[in-house]
Formats: C-alpha cells, structure tokens, sequence
C-alpha cells in the first residue's frame, strides 16, 4: 500500500522520526488488545450460551463482554486520530494518514469503522429476534455485520502493530510479534466460527467441507502469519487458534447451565462448547517448511503451490482424525464429542455418530475437491497479498 499514492509514501526524515518514536508498546495497543481478549472470550461465551441455554436476553454478560470489545478499540482508535488530528504533533505525519479531514494512523481508521459496525449490529440483532424469533443460527444478517465489523478491528489492530514493528526496536518488535500471532490467531478463529456447520464432526468426509475451508482459512491463516516474516509463523498462528479452543473447550463446561427455551431434546446441566478445533497446525507446519525453500518465489508461483499443499495436508490429518471422533473414544470431555446443544436432535432424528455425505457420487467428490484446491491458490495469494502489505506498511 505504500506504493499505490502518495498519500502513503514516508519521506526519509519522516522515518527516522517514526523509528526514534517507536520505543515501546503504546497504550492504545493494549487497549486493543484487552478489547480483542473481551470479544474472544465473549464470543465463546455467546455461542455457548445459545447453545446450553437459549437467546433469553440481550443483556447478557456475553453480549455486554464482546460490545465491551467494541468499545475499547473505539477508545484506543479515536485517541490516535484525535490525538493526531489535533494534537500539533508534525512529526506524527511521517506515521498517518489523512481521511476526510482527520489524521491518524490507517489502522485506527479500519478499527473505527469496525467499532461503529459491532455497535450498530447491537441494537440490529435485538430487533431481528423481536421480529423473526430466537434463532439458533450462528450466521444471521446481525451477526455478519457484528463479525464484519469484529474483523475490521482485528484488521486494524494488525496493521497498526505492523506499522509499529517496521519501524521499532527490537525488543518492541518481539513484543509486538506475539501480540500479532494471537490477533492471527482470532483472525483464523473468527473464520472458523463462520465454518462450524461445513466442518461439523459429522461434515468432515465431504469434500464441501474442505472447499469451505480453503476459501476462508488461507487469506487469515497466510495473511497474517507471512505478514510477520519469522520463522515458523504459520505454526506459531495455528498453535495459537488451537490452544484457545481447546481452552474453551475444556473450560466452558465447568460452568452450570440450563435451557430456558424448548424444545428441549439433550439434558443440559452445564454449558456447551463447540466441537474439537480442526487440525489446522499440521497443514501451518508444512507451510512453513515449504516457505523455508520457496520464500524467495514469485507470489503467483508461490500460491500455485502453497494452495494445494494446505489442502491436501489438511485433508490427509482431518479426514483420519474425523473416523476416530466418530467413534466410543472421543466421546470424553477432552474431544467433546458427548456435547451437544439443547435443541439438538441427536441420537432422536439423526445419528451424530454417522457422516452425512454431501457428495453422491465419487466424481462428483474428486470434483469439488479439485475446485477446492483451485479456490486454495487463490485465497492463498490473497493471503501474500495482505501479508506483503503487513510488511510494508509504516502508518
């Protein structure tokens, strides 16, 4: 993005001011990130309390944690744009941006608008179940905008700790690097969250379910973790996004809850959460291992085999694991596979235990998991694409 105008260009003097000014973590940052924290926690929250005990009230502390989330980038985000807006800093200009008439660095631009959506999608989704009842559906016209507007934030958030980081010390820089690999981390999540229907136990042998993930995993999982330009990223992001959910996981259904909707078809005395996260870390291992001798390719080049190689590693780790969740031994609170929603229709209209085949035939598979792979290259350069722009951007 430094190259498109010269709205973005940093002269030479501009540089050597951002780099004597990047010699710690700013507060606003933190706030950021405390605000990322209540939206992850918050979000789990949320889906779980939909799931054990039913959409009772707006005002519960899930909602209140994620919009709490909002809130806090808003903060952070308006005091970098006031602050240099009017705050008289010349030396700020070497680091921001000018957008219709106010200053400050792009990032908090993107978290502001971002902000601004998850707060309209408050008052959009109590009016939506007033006027079309409680649904169950983790993916609703409200709930898109608050997730557009969540990913805005976390967009935002990347780009200012990357601005930060191209210009930083190196003890800031390692701080900033790890602050990074979480917000990639809820960045993969979010997308996932998107995906649990497609990568339901029970959908793990459909090849539509791979397609699935190759259209939304690549641009989060690549985009963030080449952004970083350090070794082992991609694992580092991976890793990440599994230990928070199996956190969850393992957390959640500490914690007492009962159904206060029907119809009531499980037995639930604590909450629920989501299933065992994917195996996306074996594919973020060999992506890295194949970056170690390919990091210097064209991009094209590069995402022409980057694509496949996620595919086919994540297909070859999640399709075996899948037989092994559908079996007596995963049906412990470590795989989770023994939770299920109160509304669920387990072991009553369906057996959970079988895999629903989406395909019919054997080509029709091998053909949606040839467009799967296709779709892979080019979410996977659009990942280099965002993760190039990480590494260049200043302001």
């Amino acid at each position: 993005m430094a190259t498109t105008t010269g709205t973005f260009s940093t002269s030479a003097a501009a540089r050597s001011a951002s780099i004597a000014s990047a010699d710690r973590v700013p507060w606003t940052i933190w706030c950021m990130i405390t605000g990322l924290v209540c939206g992850t926690v918050g979000g789990h929250w949320d889906i779980s309390w939909h799931m054990s005990i039913g959409r009772d009230t707006f005002w519960t502390p899930a909602h209140i944690l994620i919009q709490l989330g909002a809130v806090l980038a808003g903060i952070a985000s308006a005091s970098m744009i006031l602050g240099a807006s009017f705050g008289g800093e010349s030396a700020s200009h070497g680091t921001t941006v000018k957008i219709w008439g106010f200053r400050g660095p792009l990032g908090a631009f993107i978290a502001v608008w971002g902000c601004v959506a998850m707060l309209t999608s408050a008052p959009f989704d109590n009016w939506w179940h007033n006027a079309y009842g409680l649904d169950v559906k983790i993916v609703s016209p409200p709930h898109t905008l608050l997730s557009l507007g969540s990913f805005a934030i976390k967009i935002g958030v990347l780009a200012l700790m990357a601005g930060l980081m191209n210009r930083a010390a190196a003890d800031v820089r390692r701080t900033l690097t790890w602050l990074s690999v979480y917000v990639g981390a809820t960045c993969v999540g979010q997308m996932m969250t998107l995906l649990t229907d497609a990568t339901w136990p029970l959908n793990l042998h459909n090849a539509r379910s791979y397609m699935a993930v190759a259209m939304l995993v690549p641009p989060a999982l690549i985009g963030t973790s080449w952004g970083l330009a350090r070794r082992w990223a991609c694992a580092l992001v991976a890793g990440c996004y599994t230990l928070i959910g199996l956190a969850f996981e393992w957390i959640l259904p500490l914690f007492p809850a009962q159904p206060k909707l029907g119809p009531v078809y499980q037995n639930i005395t604590h909450l629920v959460p989501l299933h065992f996260p994917v195996l996306l870390i074996v594919p973020a291992i060999a992506l890295d291992l194949l970056w170690t001798k390919t990091g210097n390719w064209g991009r094209w080049r590069l995402a022409l085999v980057t694509g496949p190689v996620f595919v086919l590693t994540y297909l070859a780790v999640e399709w075996p694991f899948a037989n092994f969740l559908m079996t007596p031994a995963a049906r412990n609170s470590f795989f989770g596979m023994a939770y299920f929603a109160y509304f669920d229709t387990a072991n009553y209209l369906y057996d959970p235990y079988k895999f629903q085949l989406a395909e019919k035939t054997r080509a029709e598979f091998w053909i949606v998991l040839a467009v799967a792979v296709v779709v892979s290259v080019i979410t996977s350069r659009l990942g280099f694409a965002w993760g190039d722009w990480m590494r260049r951007i200043l302001r």
